[in-house]
C-alpha cells in the first residue's frame, strides 16, 4: 500500500479565464512540479488520450498550440474505423481553449526540487481528421451549440414563447444545456475472493446501503471527495450504495475481504464541461483508491447475481438574461399548477420517443445489459415517471426516466435517465438526448398546445393515438413494473427492450429518425454514425470470442461432481447439469455446441443468429449455476 495524503497547495487546474499564453508561462513557471503536457481527447469509443509532451516544447509552441495548431497522431492509437484508415491514418489532436484543464500528479513520483508529485497539465482536445472533427467531444459540442442556436432562433420568430417565462427574445443572452451524473462503482481487495452469495445475501438484507464507511474505504472516499473539492467539482456527497459486505477484521485493527459499492456525486454544469469532469473524476478515484491497495471497478455488472453499477444522468436546459437572471426552460409558471413547460414537455416527448436511438449511445456492451436486468432496480423498458400529482414527486426507481422537481426551487426541475452506466460514453449519449430533445420541442411549441394539453398527450391510455407520440405504447408509469406486472406485459405497454449489443446498435442503420434526428444541425453525421456503429460491433465481437466464451468455458470446467454416485437424487441432478455444459461446450458428430454456434455465426456476419446464441448461452449459463448450486447444497 502506498502512502497517500491531500496536498492543499497542490495546482490542479487552470481555469477558462487563465488561458492565454502569458498567464499559461506564469502559471507554468511558478510550479515547476508540472513537468508535462497531455492532450486529451475522446474517440468514439469513449476513449481518452494520453502523451507526455516536455513542458519545456509546451512553451517553446504555446502561441501555435493556443492559436489551434494540431499535434499529430497514428490514427492506429484511437477508435476510428473507417475514418482513421491504414491508408490515411493521421489524426490532429487540438487543444481546447473553453474548458477547465486540470493536473494529473503522479503521487509515487515526488519532484526533489519541489517535494511534491511530479504533475502533467491534461488539457481537454479535440480529434480532427481531414479537416473534420471526429470525436466524442466534438459531437457534444456541436449538439450543445445547434441547441442554443435552434432555440434561440425559436424564442426570436415567437415572443410570445419568450413571454412565458417573463422575458423578451432581446434580454436573451445564451442558453446553456445543463449536465451531472451519479457515478457508481465497486471497490475491493484485488487478491482476496467474496463469494457472491455472500453479496447476494447481503444486498437482500440491506447490509450495506447508505451505512457507515469504514477503515481504509473511509479514508480513500473521504480523500476522494476532499481532492475533487480541491478540482472545482463541488461534491455533494459520497456514500455506500447497495452492493457490498461486511469487511473482516484482522488483529491488527486492518480490514480485509473488502468488497463494497460506493457513490460520488458533484453539482452541475455545463454539458461538454460535465462530460470532462466525468472523466477527470474516473481517474482520481481509481488513483485514490489504487494507492490504498484497492481495486475500483467501473463495470457496469462486475459480478453476477448483484447489484449493477449505474450513472443516472440529469439534464435539464437553463436561458441566461444579459441582466444575469437563470432561467429553468423545463419549470412551469406555476410549479404547484403544472409539471412541467412546454419547452420541458417537448423535451421528454423526445427522448422517450427516439430512445431507441438513444440507447446504441447508452448501453453499447455486454456488460451493460448484464447490469439491465429485471430484480436489480435498473431499468428495462421505456418508460417515464412524472409523480403521482404535481405535489407528489417521483420516487419510481423502476422505469427509464425520472421527472425531478421541488415545488419550492423551479431550479431542480430536470430528467434522470437511469440507465446509463459508469462506461456509458456520456458525450455522445448526451449529444443523441439534446438531439431528441430538440425534435420533441419543436412538436410540444408548434402544437398550439398548453402543458395541460401536452400532460394529457403523454398521460394517455394504451392503444389511443397521439399527435406525436405512438398509438401502441404506454408513456408514464407510476408503478413498480417488475411487481405489478410480468415481461409480457411489460413489453407490450412500453415496447420490447434491445437484448443484446447488436439489437442495440443495428438502430442507428434501420431507424430513419438515426439520420433524420441525429444528423440535424450536421452533429452526428453518417460517417461518424458508422464509425461508432463499427466499433461497437468489433468490440463485441471480441468480447464474445476472447472474453465471454472463455470465461464460460472456465466457469463450466469448475463445475465438477462432489457425491459418489449412491444417491438417485444427486444423479438426476448431475445428469441435467451435465447435459447444459454439453450443449454449451462440447460438440458431437450430429450436433454443435452453443459455444460454437456463435463462433461460426461471427465467422458468417450473422448478428442476428450469434444475438439468438448469445441470450441461449445466458439462459443456460443461468439454469446451469442454479442447478449446479442445488447440487452442491445437497451435498454433506
Amino acid at each position: 500500500m502506498k502512502d497517500f495524503h491531500v496536498i492543499p497547495e497542490l495546482l490542479c487546474v487552470i481555469p477558462v479565464e487563465k488561458h492565454s499564453a502569458a498567464d499559461i508561462k506564469n502559471i507554468l513557471y511558478a510550479h515547476p512540479e508540472i513537468k508535462f503536457v497531455s492532450l486529451a481527447a475522446v474517440d468514439l469509443m469513449g476513449n481518452d488520450t494520453d502523451e507526455k509532451i516536455p513542458i519545456s516544447d509546451f512553451n517553446d509552441n504555446l502561441e501555435n498550440y493556443l492559436a489551434g495548431h494540431a499535434v499529430q497522431t497514428d490514427g492506429s492509437s484511437v477508435v476510428l474505423p473507417g475514418i482513421a484508415t491504414l491508408n490515411d491514418g493521421k489524426v490532429d489532436l487540438i487543444p481546447d481553449p473553453n474548458v477547465i484543464w486540470y493536473i494529473d500528479y503522479n503521487y509515487e513520483h515526488i519532484d526533489p526540487n519541489t517535494n511534491l508529485p511530479v504533475g502533467t497539465l491534461r488539457i481537454p482536445s479535440f480529434l480532427r481528421h481531414n479537416d473534420d472533427y471526429v470525436c466524442s467531444r466534438s459531437v457534444l459540442k456541436k449538439s450543445a451549440d445547434y441547441f442554443e442556436t435552434h432555440i434561440k432562433e425559436i424564442f426570436k420568430n415567437n415572443p410570445q414563447y419568450c413571454e412565458e417565462y417573463g422575458f423578451r427574445p432581446e434580454d436573451l443572452s445564451k442558453i446553456t444545456l445543463i449536465t451531472a451524473t451519479e457515478l457508481e462503482f465497486w471497490v475491493n481487495s484485488p487478491d482476496e475472493v467474496i463469494s457472491t452469495e455472500q453479496l447476494s445475501i447481503s444486498q437482500e438484507l440491506k447490509e450495506s446501503y447508505w451505512k457507515r464507511t469504514k477503515g481504509v474505504v473511509r479514508t480513500a472516499l473521504e480523500q476522494v471527495i476532499m481532492v475533487l473539492e480541491q478540482y472545482g467539482f463541488n461534491p455533494e456527497m459520497g456514500h455506500k450504495e447497495v452492493g457490498g459486505v461486511k469487511a473482516s477484521l484482522t488483529s491488527s485493527g486492518e480490514f480485509h475481504f473488502i468488497m463494497e459499492q460506493l457513490e460520488v456525486d458533484w453539482k452541475y454544469s455545463d454539458a461538454l464541461q460535465g462530460a470532462d469532469y466525468e472523466l477527470i473524476a474516473r481517474i482520481l478515484i481509481k488513483e485514490i483508491f489504487r494507492l490504498h491497495g484497492l481495486d475500483v471497478s467501473f463495470d457496469a455488472k462486475p459480478l453476477q447475481g448483484v447489484a449493477g453499477s449505474g450513472e443516472h444522468t440529469h439534464v435539464n436546459a437553463v436561458a441566461y438574461l444579459k441582466d444575469g437572471t437563470k432561467i429553468n426552460l423545463f419549470a412551469p409558471e406555476d410549479m404547484k399548477k403544472d409539471f412541467l413547460s412546454k419547452f420541458g414537455w417537448g423535451c421528454l416527448f423526445g427522448i422517450l420517443k427516439h430512445y431507441d436511438i438513444i440507447n446504441p449511445f447508452v448501453s453499447a456492451t455486454t456488460d451493460a445489459f448484464e447490469r439491465l436486468t429485471p430484480g436489480f432496480e435498473a431499468p428495462t423498458h421505456c418508460v417515464a415517471s412524472i409523480g403521482k400529482d404535481v405535489q407528489t414527486p417521483s420516487r419510481n426507481r423502476s422505469v427509464l426516466l425520472g421527472l425531478v422537481r421541488s415545488e419550492d426551487s423551479s431550479y431542480a426541475t430536470r430528467f434522470e435517465l437511469r440507465a446509463p452506466n459508469p462506461h456509458t460514453n456520456t458525450y455522445l449519449c448526451l449529444a443523441a438526448i439534446y438531439q431528441s430533445m430538440l425534435d420533441g420541442t419543436d412538436y410540444a411549441l408548434a402544437s398550439g398546445k398548453d402543458s395541460r394539453q401536452l400532460e394529457q398527450e403523454f398521460t394517455k391510455p394504451y392503444g389511443t393515438p397521439g399527435d406525436y407520440l405512438m398509438t401502441d405504447r404506454l408513456y408514464r408509469c407510476e408503478q413498480d413494473i417488475f411487481e405489478d406486472m410480468d415481461s409480457n406485459e411489460r413489453d407490450r405497454l412500453f415496447g420490447t427492450p434491445a437484448s443484446n449489443v447488436y439489437t442495440s446498435i443495428s438502430k442507428l442503420n434501420s431507424s430513419p429518425d438515426a439520420d433524420a434526428i441525429l444528423c440535424k444541425g450536421n452533429v452526428f453525421n453518417r460517417q461518424i454514425l458508422d464509425s461508432y456503429y463499427m466499433a461497437m460491433l468489433g468490440r463485441w465481437e471480441m468480447e464474445l470470442l476472447e472474453k465471454i466464451i472463455p470465461a464460460n468455458l472456465s466457469s463450466i470446467r469448475s463445475v465438477i461432481r462432489r457425491d459418489n454416485g449412491s444417491n438417485s437424487y444427486d444423479d438426476k441432478l448431475w445428469a441435467d447439469i451435465s447435459a447444459l455444459k454439453t450443449k454449451l461446450a462440447k460438440d458431437s458428430d450430429t450436433e454443435e455446441s452453443v459455444f460454437t454456434g456463435i463462433k461460426k455465426s461471427i465467422a458468417a456476419k450473422n448478428w442476428e443468429k450469434t444475438t439468438e446464441y448469445q441470450l441461449e448461452m445466458k439462459a443456460i449459463i443461468r439454469e446451469l449455476h442454479e442447478k449446479y448450486k442445488e447440487y452442491c447444497d445437497n451435498q454433506v
